[in-house]
């Protein structure tokens, strides 16, 4: 790719691509690749000038000599950064806003009076009628407000006044659009699917394809803990379908033969066959969109006091109005009173903020699915961490396995991972990888597989029953045994390592030792969040008690819980939440599911198991847990400013009443003062918080 560089600085380039023009496609294009880099720290693209901006560590020349080999059509990208329309979004209402100040600054500079009069009074017709379909509905709220204060202005003839209040709601309309259109673009874009395998079922057997092979009519199985890929009718199997992210049902449905299943919803318990009727994504993503902008439980209360308390206020302006006018027998200062609302500015500056803040949480890998999870997050006071995957790298890996019978290691770690591969969890990948690294292919020799939450797994190979799970699982709850020889050997298990127990007709057959060694930031973040006003941090794990009092000295963790299920991490929560304290969960596993419903915010690691990343209200998809403390600064930000908002719309409209009743400020310049600080607050609010 030919370019030439407009600006350089020590870690810091500006190139211009040899274009003429850029499109949408193309940017995104080669913002994704340029921010897939390892030395590139952030990378802008500009559509508009063909401009590139890229801040990066190390040697110049790798960058350099990266932009050269770069081809649009030899880029991979992924499927869902081409669809995403945030870049054309921007673009398209920039260019209305642009239009819309250019129209403006014309009519006043060249349209004679009179017609600027009738055009004025044209657009005037359009809120004075919602304020009168609002009137007779009941309600009296901020379209009555804004109907009456351009009534009255176009009534004593003061059609300049009119004309800047309808401008400045035209302005404060298309940047509440935009901003809405943008956040829940990239958050329905965030909980799309991404799936890049599937389990088809080709000649009675299951095969593992990529997704993109899967065609309307063929068959795919789902497991417990996974998320439906596609639409589809069951033709085999029962089970239990969670639909709250798309239906909003808070139970799980049960799902039979026959039954129509949809992309995105999330097994929680059985085994489902599916025959796909659908597999573009364009209808689950628009499915998800209607779903946000439909659902008003994910506003924070401080949008809904803001809202709530907005159109409170209009019944007090109006009496305001008339209170001034009766006292003071002046038309000019009571129609100050009118033109200096407080709920215009109520109702736009908040849900902007809220809004921004969910967007700038993208841009540091975070999606959080709603405004109150924010504000939950900021008011938090207590954190509660899963260990396996969350505090640990969430890569473990196979360091030795400790045959308990006459098999060879590799063919009982074999039988491992053919059992394993069905699950969504860090330990079974680390399984499944173990057996690949060593070359151990394996074909599906088992019968159904049964997974038992928190536990481990059951099956039949060649008639004989094999279980792998937790020393609870597979020593209590099913009872296995040790044969005496190896008596020995078991109590030397090397303790540095978590382990997985296999057993075959009862009796231990292989122990597989399981390094998971902890994230390199986790004694910082949880010392950070500490800092932060989080009073108690809590770590549970199903580990032994061995193992979770080391980690637990080791992060500095106040409380710690080892052998845990996942209803004592769910009631522990619940204890919590009893006791006044607002809860935040963070896991990555199936397991962690029912905590991560429990807590007041649930946050879940994007490495883990689809099922707790469809639960969880804000999921992390960055490669480390500082998006937790990204997250905490961010919420704690955004409480701050809305305050802040919210003295600035009381000081600066109690300023202009008072001002306008004393005679010193007249309605029209307090209309235009009040609607361009509104305009304002509203701009100030979609600035990044971090």
């Amino acid at each position: 790719m030919e370019f030439y560089i407009k600006h350089e600085i020590k870690g810091y380039l500006r190139v211009h691509m040899a274009q003429a023009s850029m499109t949408s496609e193309e940017a995104d294009i080669l913002q994704y690749h340029l921010q897939g880099l390892p030395q590139v720290i952030q990378a802008r693209v500009f559509e508009r000038t063909a401009d590139a901006t890229v801040t990066y560590v190390g040697d110049r020349a790798d960058i350099i000599c990266t932009l050269k080999k770069f081809r649009y059509d030899k880029a991979d990208v992924p499927e869902a950064v081409l669809e995403d329309p945030g870049r054309a979004l921007d673009q398209e209402y920039k260019e209305r806003l642009i239009q819309k100040v250019l129209l403006r600054a014309c009519s006043r500079l060249f349209l004679p009076h009179p017609v600027r009069a009738c055009c004025i009074g044209l657009r005037s017709v359009r809120y004075i009628c919602a304020g009168m379909r609002t009137l007779l509905k009941g309600r009296l709220d901020v379209e009555v407000l804004d109907a009456t204060a351009i009534g009255v202005s176009m009534c004593r003839g003061n059609i300049k006044t009119a004309g800047s209040i309808m401008f400045l709601l035209g302005i404060g309309e298309l940047l509440e659009q935009w901003t809405h259109k943008k956040s829940v673009s990239d958050l329905a874009r965030s909980m799309s699917l991404h799936v890049e395998n599937v389990w088809q079922k080709k000649e009675g057997r299951e095969v593992l394809v990529s997704a993109r092979e899967i065609a309307v009519g063929d068959e795919i199985v789902v497991h417990m803990g996974n998320v439906i890929p596609f639409d589809g009718t069951v033709s085999a199997g029962e089970a239990m379908i969670d639909q709250a992210s798309f239906t909003g049902e808070s139970r799980p449905v049960k799902k039979d033969p026959g039954g129509y299943v949809y992309a995105g919803t999330v097994l929680q318990e059985g085994e489902l066959t599916i025959q796909v009727r659908e597999t573009g994504s364009s209808t689950r993503y628009e499915k998800i969109v209607a779903m946000i902008e439909e659902s008003e439980k994910l506003k924070s209360s401080l949008e809904s006091k803001a809202e709530h308390l907005a159109d409170r206020l209009v019944l007090y302006t109006f009496l305001g109005t008339g209170l001034v006018g009766l006292l003071t027998r002046n038309a000019a200062k009571a129609v100050t009173v009118l033109m200096v609302d407080f709920s215009c500015a109520l109702k736009l500056a908040m849900p902007i903020a809220v809004l921004s803040a969910m967007r700038e949480a993208r841009r540091y890998h975070i999606t959080v699915k709603g405004g109150k999870y924010l504000e939950a997050a900021a008011e938090a006071s207590t954190v509660v961490f899963d260990k396996t995957g969350t505090l640990t790298k969430a890569r473990p890996i196979v360091k030795e396995v400790v045959p308990f019978c006459k098999e060879d290691p590799d063919e009982l770690l074999r039988v491992a991972a053919c059992l394993e591969e069905h699950f969504p969890h860090s330990m079974a990948k680390a399984v499944v990888n173990g057996a690949l690294e060593r070359g151990l292919e394996h074909e599906e020799m088992h019968s159904r597989v049964d997974y038992i939450v928190a536990h481990g797994i059951a099956s039949l190979i060649e008639g004989k029953k094999v279980i792998i799970g937790s020393h609870h699982f597979v020593f209590e709850d099913e009872g296995c045994t040790i044969d005496p020889a190896y008596q020995e050997a078991f109590e030397d298990l090397p303790t540095e390592y978590s382990h997985l127990y296999l057993a075959v007709d009862q009796r231990l057959a292989a122990v597989i030792c399981i390094e998971d060694p902890l994230r390199d930031e986790t004694e910082a973040v949880i010392d950070t969040l500490r800092k932060t006003g989080i009073e108690k941090i809590v770590m549970m794990t199903g580990d032994s008690e061995r193992t979770a009092r080391a980690v637990a000295q080791k992060i500095g963790v106040d409380v710690y819980h080892s052998e845990v299920l996942p209803e004592d991490k769910a009631h522990f929560i619940e204890e919590e939440r009893r006791a006044g304290r607002k809860v935040i969960m963070i896991g990555d596993g199936i397991n962690d599911s029912p905590a991560l419903s429990a807590a007041d915010m649930g946050i879940a690691i994007s490495d883990g198991a689809q099922i707790a990343r469809e639960i969880a209200d804000i999921t992390i998809s960055s490669d480390d847990l500082y998006g937790v403390v990204t997250l905490r600064l961010l919420s704690e930000s955004l409480i701050k400013r809305i305050q802040k908002n919210y003295r600035s719309i009381v000081g600066i409209n109690t300023a202009l009443i008072f001002l306008g009743v004393a005679g010193i400020l007249q309605p029209a310049w307090a209309a235009l003062i009040h609607n361009t600080s509104t305009l304002a607050i509203a701009l100030k609010s979609m600035q990044d918080l971090l």
